[in-house]
C-alpha cells in the first residue's frame, strides 16, 4: 500500500478531496492482510498547517481512517503535503537543511526558517548520522563534517547506493 498520496500537494487540494472525492484515499487492499474493499472509519486529526503568520490556517487537519473487514487492522493515507510522523512538512525540512550545507548556523537557520532552535539542531544530527553511515558504506576515508558536506553536495560516485538517497519506506510516486 502507497501511504503517501501523491496527487494531493496542498492543504487546499486535501481539504476538497476530503469533502467531495474522499475514494482518493481509500487504500485497494489492506496493509496487514492483503484483503481489498476496506470501509471508511472516520477521520483523526493532524496540525499540519504551519505557514508563518497563521492566517487561514486549515488546522485541525483531518486525515480519512479505513477498517479493514478481514483483520479488523486500520490503516490511513496522508496527501504529500502532510509528511508521516513529522510536525514540519517536507518543504520547510529542506530549506533547513540546505541552510545548514550552505554553511548557516543553527540560530541563523533557526530564525530564517521561523523553526524552533532544538528542531533545527535535531534535523542537522540526523544529516550527520545519515552523512556518516552514506560515508560508511560509499566513500570511507573522509573523516570530518565537511568531507562530508562536499560528499553530500557533490553525490556519492560508488555503485553501491547511499542510504540517504533511498525514498522513505513504502514512498511511491503515484
Amino acid at each position: 500500500m502507497n501511504r503517501i498520496v501523491a496527487s494531493v500537494t496542498t492543504l487546499e487540494q486535501h481539504m476538497e478531496a476530503m469533502e467531495a472525492r474522499i475514494d482518493v484515499y481509500r487504500p485497494l487492499a489492506c496493509p496487514h492482510c492483503q484483503l481489498g474493499g476496506l470501509w471508511r472509519h472516520g477521520c483523526y486529526y493532524r496540525k499540519a498547517d504551519h505557514r508563518p503568520g497563521g492566517g487561514g490556517s486549515f488546522n485541525p487537519v483531518p486525515v480519512a481512517r479505513y477498517l479493514c473487514p478481514g483483520c479488523e487492522g486500520t490503516c490511513s493515507r496522508l496527501p504529500l503535503c502532510i509528511a508521516p510522523r513529522r510536525w514540519y512538512d517536507w518543504a520547510m525540512q529542506q530549506v533547513a537543511l540546505l541552510l545548514i550545507l550552505a554553511g548557516c548556523s543553527l540560530h541563523k537557520c533557526s530564525r530564517s526558517t521561523l523553526c524552533d532552535r532544538r528542531t533545527v539542531r535535531r534535523w542537522r544530527d540526523w544529516l550527520v548520522h545519515a552523512a556518516r553511515v552514506s560515508l560508511s558504506s560509499c566513500a570511507s576515508g573522509l573523516p570530518s563534517w565537511a568531507a562530508a558536506r562536499i560528499a553530500i553536495r557533490s553525490g556519492c560516485r560508488s555503485s553501491t547506493p547511499c542510504p540517504w538517497a533511498r525514498p522513505w519506506p513504502g514512498w511511491t510516486t503515484t
